[in-house]
């Protein structure tokens, strides 16, 4: 890094329930040290979970004012009208899945993309930041799948008509939520959890702290236990070639049409499923609506994916950390009271809010090691790949996003 200075900021989070930080004060500290020539601007915050004391005394400054920074960080959507014209962005836009197969977008996204248009903002989204094998530099996954999983596990606490755990955000520690586990006896259950990526290595992490045990696909289908279990399907065992019966990865990326779900013949043996997948709206749904009618023993889906109406068809809306829970009806998937004959649903957006300081830390990691010095220096293509919008158009990448806004000249 050259000795030109550089200002970098972090805004303060425009949501109510979002506590996290892209970049935590001991980062700060470090970068600072080595790096004399890089300045760090921080919005105030009072709901952030690192304090505005403890980035002082990492070396940054604590201002409203923003303007001197070129590149600037948040965790999710900023609110578009706190954009700064000609400033380079990087937060989860949650936008770029919007295609052609969707009818309708949400309003906020709509004014979101326009603000950044007509605003000339360089927006880089996290979630596409990734390197030349196509896998993502970032994430908050792993700890998605921990507290998506410690939730859709007290929800099934719950449903039993047990002494429900005290929620992952009150606790606000991973060693303290695991203890929680450790001696706690579930019964007999069967659950099954999709996915290869950090979420269900988060889930798979959490489940193997419990008396929950590991089985075989085989043996999820094909035998009887007493006792709780779960099975991990990755992508391959849940997604089949409509053509041919070799799975090739690269080629279901390139051609997801090509494919279907295979995932029914598990989830029919299923009490609990655990959606942590990724999923691109050009994929098969894990399992269709018509579908629900043979998942007899379905009682719980805890949708860590969370995109609605997305591959997990009951998932019908997101919820919120104070009120993490929703039942629908399973003849025609509408929203009940709290009813032991429907689907219990677990769909937080933003799971790793629960623990905080420590998804902030490893996701700071990240952003110090696998991002800035590509945004400092030369880019290897990720920071490119990630670039959804600049200077008043989206990249060629991203244009199929013009269908569904009208650029207010």
């Amino acid at each position: 890094m050259d000795n030109q200075l550089i200002y970098i900021g972090i805004v303060r989070e425009s949501r109510n329930d979002e506590n996290r930080t892209p970049i935590v004060p001991e980062h700060i500290k470090n970068i600072k040290e080595n790096n004399p020539n890089i300045n760090f601007i921080i919005q105030p915050s009072n709901n952030r979970c690192f304090s505005d004391k403890e980035y002082e005394l990492s070396g940054a400054k604590i201002s409203e004012d923003l303007q001197k920074c070129s590149i600037i960080f948040g965790v999710k959507e900023i609110d578009p009208t706190f954009l700064i014209n000609n400033k380079t962005y990087l937060f989860f836009s949650h936008t770029f899945k919007i295609n052609k197969d969707q009818k309708n977008i949400q309003e906020n996204k709509e004014e979101l993309l326009l603000s950044i248009l007509n605003k000339k903002v360089k927006l880089i989204d996290y979630e596409n930041i990734r390197d030349k094998n196509s896998d993502r530099c970032l994430g908050f996954g792993r700890f998605a799948g921990i507290v998506g999983c410690y939730n859709t596990l007290n929800l099934f606490l719950k449903i039993l008509g047990k002494q429900s755990l005290a929620s992952a955000y009150k606790i606000n520690d991973y060693k303290r939520l695991v203890l929680n586990l450790k001696n706690l006896y579930f019964p007999k259950t069967k659950i099954l959890v999709t996915g290869d990526g950090r979420v269900s290595k988060g889930v798979i992490e959490l489940l193997n702290k419990t008396n929950i045990k590991e089985v075989s696909k085989k043996d999820f289908l094909d035998k009887k236990f007493d006792e709780p279990i779960f099975c991990n399907l990755e992508t391959k065992d849940y997604i089949t070639n409509n053509s041919s019966n070799d799975f090739n990865l690269e080629h279901f990326i390139k051609n997801p049409r090509e494919y279907s779900s295979s995932a029914l013949q598990y989830l029919k043996e299923t009490n609990i499923f655990i959606s942590a997948h990724y999923w691109d709206p050009s994929s098969p749904k894990i399992f269709e609506n018509e579908d629900i009618k043979d998942l007899i023993n379905l009682n719980i889906v805890g949708d860590i994916t969370c995109d609605i109406d997305g591959s997990v068809p009951t998932t019908i809306r997101s919820t919120t950390i104070d009120n993490p829970n929703y039942w629908i009806d399973r003849k025609n998937l509408k929203e009940i009271e709290q009813n032991n004959d429907g689907i219990a649903i677990m769909a937080v957006d933003n799971l790793p809010s629960e623990l905080p300081r420590d998804s902030s830390i490893e996701f700071s990691e990240g952003i110090i090691n696998e991002v800035l010095p590509y945004l400092l220096k030369e880019d290897d293509g990720r920071i490119l790949n990630g670039t959804i919008a600049a200077d008043g158009s989206f990249l060629e990448k991203y244009n199929y996003l013009s269908n569904y806004i009208v650029i207010n000249e």
